[in-house]
């Protein structure tokens, strides 16, 4: 059996395209596997400004236009794991992010890193299960 029989590309024209040589997320069984999204504008292919708060919010759209196109929502997402390019910014992209996630919350790590890609504060990655 291919690949291209277990697993399907996820795409929105909804959320910005992938910068680089991959794609937004792959459907596999039950699960859903969505690449880190930065926080890029749909519309102008720029950065979100104001700030982490901005840019967590614009991330959150992003992550949500995805599982949309795949009939699902926040509550589908049981992982996530969040590159912060700041340690500090660790409170306010909380505050963002406990604004769109419910109880029971998915398992979450948070990690500082060195750099995100076009210079971002944040970066998130997503598993979601598909009923």
């Amino acid at each position: 059996m291919s690949n291209n029989n277990i697993r399907k590309v996820v795409a929105s024209p909804d959320a910005p395209p992938a910068v680089g040589p991959y794609s937004q997320g792959i459907h596999t069984g039950n699960f859903i596997y969505l690449a880190g999204q930065i926080p890029l504008v749909r519309d102008s292919g720029r950065l979100a400004e104001g700030g982490i708060t901005a840019q967590t919010e614009q991330v959150i759209t992003n992550i949500k236009a995805l599982l949309a196109s795949e009939g699902l929502d926040l509550g589908a997402v049981v992982k996530t794991t969040v590159f912060l390019a700041n340690m500090n910014d660790f409170a306010a992209m909380n505050a963002v992010y406990s604004k769109h996630f419910a109880n029971p919350f998915p398992a979450r790590s948070t990690i500082q890193v060195a750099r995100i890609p076009k210079d971002a504060l944040v970066e998130i990655e997503v598993t979601a299960v598909a009923a």
